[in-house]
């Protein structure tokens, strides 16, 4: 057992503590309490071997109440953990007599799934909300949960000491009017957030459509060719465009020792401390400086070594410049030219493609998202045609389903980690689905000429601040060109001189904030929520420093033209669906129109393994709407974001105490970014000790395909460890003898716990000691959290850094494909080499580079972790983990007469999650898991994970928050499948053309034509009772994957008279 007291920690700075060194929240002991009746004869005790924290089906699940007994007066009844468990007390019973074979108590099922080995000693001890209540009500709140409506008060106190001001700071976040249509409809709707990346696209051709709006409005803003569905944000797209552009030299190229990529030294801070973590791992040098200096001179200078060049249109300071002369240069030495840009200026600018850009990306935010103190926004990621199939991330495009009709998917799926693995030049493995729809569903709402309105309009409001201040005595432009020329669109430098810290002080004490870009000028940036009131309050400062009297008017007309030769002439969003929706009403008939194409978790449980669809709960999403949230820039004042640090510590310190860490880093936006960002801790580390380069990393050929990848960006080499055949264990013996052969250059060991086949590994701890033996840290992939949480600890297992998905684990929606947060826990020597950021506001003394582009990545949507955990409290999270053990054992035990499972441990027992065996059908009826998967749809199912880890298997996870009811309709609907495919093996029905190679069906595919099939319409549609009740339709029936990726068409087709659906588009001449 590990002591009694683990440092909760955080990497939350404050003011007044020394750069670069991470902040530790006071400990808390970790006790050990049940709250079950204890067993008279401790001898006989089942946990006489190993104590945990034991639950009885009655702990925080619904339970039928005694009449009888009396009642606590202003006793809150609002619990939250019997909300998101979905099994009552009864229910738990039911199931446990189920299990085969059947389990007297919850706690000894437990016992029969988890290693006794690894069963923790100590109870979780969650932190409390507020301290301004009493220690009893701290102490019941702790262990039981913060009641819905007071975890609300709180939250909403806690975050009114935020201090969201006005900003004018820009640097790539803007102020936005998220239109309420778009916020209510699809921000805060269930039906929206809570699906899955559209990996089975006949149940989501709504959001694929609105994602391949967003593909199209990118192709059009930035002139290029094709786009991806979103990346992570600004700064991590221009790492994977520097990654990209070094993808595509010659072998020979890349190989080189000095291989340089050139940055704009006008390009945003954070852009270029990203490309610096990224760069590293791939042994690229990153040098800053003017690109177009003397003829672009410095281009050629680098001759061969150049990977390609980076530049910002408009730049940081609000300059552009032309690029033409660089682009030919960069071209002639057979590189890439990149461009970071922003998508409102090019509704008046000349776009990148136009002026020989390769790669254009950058941050949709503006796009009607809010600031959300850094994130999740949607950024971007365009390409010429030439290199599209190497461009990272996920591309939606159009193919055709089994009855000839379009049909939108997710294309070019073979790049993808799972095929690639370390030979994956990106590890990108969600995006931001969500706010890339927000964003698309702005540009719908306001079409081309609402766009340039806009843009114009803060065009205008840009140059007549400029033209205020030029008037009060400042000079303006840009460092270094200080001439007074209009701002070419929202940003411009005021030179400030020995007033500088006067105005800032001014602005600061007004909730201004405004940019230092050092000790002699100020950076104003403007967008489109800025108003007349706010600009004069914020030229109050300047001309109070100036010591004049007399206010400056900025009202009145203003010429908002382009500088000369940057105007643009092409057009852009011609496509009907950006010019049909410009009022609220038909807007919102849009939205719904989608939304009722995609099934979601509003209709029925989402069973995909190593995915965690767990409920997200209203009460957890409420913060992120609320202004103090989601309206805060995240380079503003720290000392103003008090609301925010209050809840980052109590979260920082509370995943602390779950996984048994000594501190945590919440900077990375996802799940993958996580991975990157812990093996990059480890490789610092070991660049500190002595010895050869530690730089080989261990990873099970059962891992997830980010794992290989994540490792070769962090500069490791990958060497697979085999597993066990027979039980899908680690084989320890290969284990061995890599560990042996690789002794001296042992960096690292990569596993997922319980493992990716679903089971706890019995010898993880002998797994864990071996690899510190020879000299290796060991990371744990925190995909499977879920199974441990109140049971055992990564850290208490032997992990020195682990990366949790807040996306999964913690409740944070899954978006249709994002957003997620992946933050890092780590041992108490790893701490200092926690990610760093521009103000040293996170990290430790030997931080390493930031992984994301803001301090906390994606922080506004932190608050829903933060929620689900205080709402919980200890005994909740136990209880919800003892549940997704029951949920998913239930199943395999209604499931198990009617078909094979993979792998169970040495008692019949899975984790969270198991491997249904589909492989047997092939040979005796010619039925393959996409059949099973295909067939779930028309039971109103989304399918399991479809083969992986295992080919030809079903992964299936139900989580806790699936009632029985819901597993037992799931259940029902695999065992009529299995029903359909012995019709098959037995004759009756053929191997080809029956119910299952047609799945699904749609409407279209029934209503229509003759029917000469040998099944019934009514068992095509309605193959069990419940389904005339509640029926979900297939949009579309059998999307053919092979068409659209032979035949690829990434965008909206050109506006025709009789295209009411963009999903004509596959009608479009000339596909590449």
């Amino acid at each position: 057992m590990r002591p009694a007291a683990l440092r909760a920690a955080s990497t939350l700075a404050r003011a007044t503590r020394s750069p670069r060194v991470a902040y530790c929240a006071p400990s808390r002991s970790l006790r050990l309490f049940s709250t079950s009746p204890a067993f008279r004869n401790a001898a006989l005790s089942p946990t006489a071997a190993r104590d945990f924290k034991a639950t009885s089906p009655g702990d925080v699940l619904e339970a039928k109440q005694d009449p009888s007994e009396t009642v606590l007066a202003f006793n809150d009844v609002d619990t939250f953990p019997r909300r998101h468990i979905g099994p009552s007390a009864s229910s738990v019973q039911e199931m446990l007599a189920t299990l085969d074979p059947p389990v007297a108590s919850l706690d000894d099922f437990v016992r029969q799934v988890v290693p006794e080995s690894i069963l923790s000693g100590r109870s979780l001890e969650i932190g409390p909300i507020s301290e301004t209540t009493s220690k009893a009500t701290q102490k019941h709140w702790t262990e039981n949960g913060v009641p819905e409506s007071i975890f609300l008060r709180e939250g909403q106190r806690i975050f009114d000491q935020n201090q969201p001001g006005v900003s004018y700071i820009g640097q790539g976040y803007y102020g936005t009017r998220v239109p309420e249509v778009i916020k209510r409809n699809v921000l805060e709707n269930p039906a929206w957030y809570t699906s899955y990346t559209p990996y089975q696209p006949e149940i989501s051709q709504g959001r694929l459509e609105s994602l391949l709006n967003f593909q199209t409005m990118l192709t059009d803003l930035t002139g290029l060719s094709i786009a991806n569905a979103s990346v992570l944000d600004e700064p991590t797209a221009a790492a994977e465009a520097m990654t990209l552009s070094l993808g595509q030299l010659p072998t020979s190229r890349q190989k080189r020792q000095n291989k340089t990529l050139f940055v704009s030294d006008r390009c945003h801070p954070q852009t270029i401390e990203v490309l610096r973590s990224r760069a590293d791992g791939f042994g690229i040098k990153i040098e800053t400086g003017d690109v177009l200096a003397n003829n672009c001179k410095r281009v050629g200078e680098i001759g061969d070594d150049l990977v390609g060049v980076l530049a910002q249109y408009p730049d940081t300071e609000g300059a552009v410049e032309d690029f033409r002369e660089l682009a030919d240069k960069v071209h002639k030495h057979g590189a890439l030219f990149s461009v970071a840009t922003d998508l409102l200026a090019l509704t008046q600018l000349t776009p990148p493609g136009e002026f020989g850009a390769d790669i254009a990306f950058g941050n949709a935010q503006r796009f009607g998202v809010p600031l959300g103190f850094g994130g999740p926004h949607a950024a971007f990621f365009a390409t010429s045609d030439k290199i599209k199939r190497k461009m990272p991330g996920r591309i939606i495009g159009l193919s055709k389903d089994r009855l000839g009709n379009p049909a939108a998917r997710l294309a070019l799926q073979t790049r993808e980690q799972h095929i690639r693995r370390e030979k994956a030049t990106s590890n990108i493995c969600t995006a931001q689905a969500l706010l890339a729809n927000m964003s698309a569903m702005y540009a719908v709402y306001h079409g081309p000429e609402g766009l340039k309105n806009i843009a114009r309009q803060v065009v205008a409001m840009t140059r007549s601040t400029q033209q205020a201040l030029i008037d009060y005595g400042y000079k303006t432009g840009q460092r270094g060109r200080l001439n007074d020329a209009p701002a070419a669109f929202d940003t411009f430098v005021v030179a400030t001189g020995e007033k500088t810290s006067e105005i800032i002080s001014l602005a600061h004490s007004h909730a201004d904030w405004v940019r230092k870009l050092d000790d002699q000028h100020i950076g104003l940036s403007f967008g489109e929520a800025s108003t007349s009131a706010e600009v004069m309050h914020l030229l109050s400062h300047f001309r109070k420093a100036a010591g004049i009297e007399k206010e400056q008017s900025i009202i009145g007309k203003v010429a908002v033209d382009p500088p000369t030769g940057f105007k643009r002439t092409s057009e852009f969003l011609t496509h009907r669906v950006f010019n049909s929706h410009h009022s609220e009403t038909e807007l919102l008939r849009y939205i719904h129109h989608l939304q009722s194409k995609d099934l979601s978790l509003v209709h029925s449980m989402i069973p995909l393994g190593s995915c965690t669809m767990k409920l997200n709960a209203t009460a957890e999403m409420a913060p992120v709407s609320w202004a103090t949230v989601n309206n805060l820039h995240p380079f503003m004042p720290l000392d103003k974001t008090e609301g925010y640090q209050v809840m980052i510590k109590q979260l920082e310190g509370d995943l602390a105490n779950i996984t048994g860490f000594h501190s945590v880093s919440l900077q990375p936006n996802s799940g993958a970014q996580g991975e990157f960002a812990g093996l990059r801790v480890i490789r610092k580390y070991q660049e500190q000790q002595p010895g050869k380069k530690r730089d080989i990393c261990l990873i099970p050929k059962s891992a997830h395909g980010t794992n290989p990848a994540s490792a070769a960006m962090a500069g490791m080499r990958v060497v697979t460890i085999n597993c066990d055949t027979v039980t899908g264990n680690l084989d320890m013996a290969d284990l061995e003898v890599k560990c042996k052969k690789h002794a001296e250059e042992l960096g690292a060991i990569m596993v997922t716990y319980p493992s990716t086949f679903g089971v706890f590994e019995p010898q993880i701890k002998e797994v864990c000691d071996m690899i510190h033996q020879y000299g290796g840290q060991v990371y744990m992939d925190g995909a499977n959290m879920n199974a441990q949480i109140g049971l055992c600890s990564p850290g208490e297992i032997g992990a020195d850094v682990c990366h949790l998905n807040l996306h999964k684990t913690f409740c944070i929606p899954h978006g249709g494909g994002g957003p997620g947060v992946g933050p890092i826990g780590v041992k108490e020597h790893l701490t200092p080499y926690l990610p760093g950021h521009l103000r040293n506001e996170t990290g430790g003394d030997k931080a390493i580079y930031p992984v994301s582009g803001a301090p906390w990545g994606s922080a506004s949507i932190l608050p829903i972790s933060w929620a689900y955990i205080k709402m919980m409290g200890a005994v909740g999270l136990t209880q919800a983990t003892k549940i997704t053990l029951l949920n998913a054992n239930y199943i395999l035990a209604r499931l198990k007469p009617h078909y094979p499972i993979v792998y169970t441990n040495d008692k019949g027992r899975c984790a969270h999650e198991f491997i249904l065996d589909i492989r047997k059908f092939k040979e005796s009826a010619g039925i393959e898991a996409i059949d099973v998967a295909k067939r779930l749809q028309d039971y109103g199912f989304h399918a399991p994970t479809m083969s992986w880890p295992v080919p030809n298997t079903l992964m299936i996870e139900p989580t806790e928050s699936e009632s029985k009811q819901e597993l037992d309709r799931f259940c029902n609907a695999l065992i009529s499948i299995r029903k359909e495919i012995a019709a098959v093996e037995k004759g009756d029905q053929p191997r080809d053309g029956n119910v299952l190679k047609m799945a699904p069906h749609s409407q279209l595919d029934l209503l229509t034509g003759d029917w000469d099939r040998p099944y019934t319409r009514e068992h095509a549609a309605y193959p069990l009772p419940y389904l005339k009740e509640k029926k979900f339709w297939p949009a579309v029936t059998r999307v053919d994957d092979v068409w659209g990726d032979s035949n690829l068409f990434c965008s909206c087709a050109p506006p025709n008279d009789d295209t009411e659906d963009i999903n004509k588009a596959i009608d479009a001449p000339h596909p590449t």
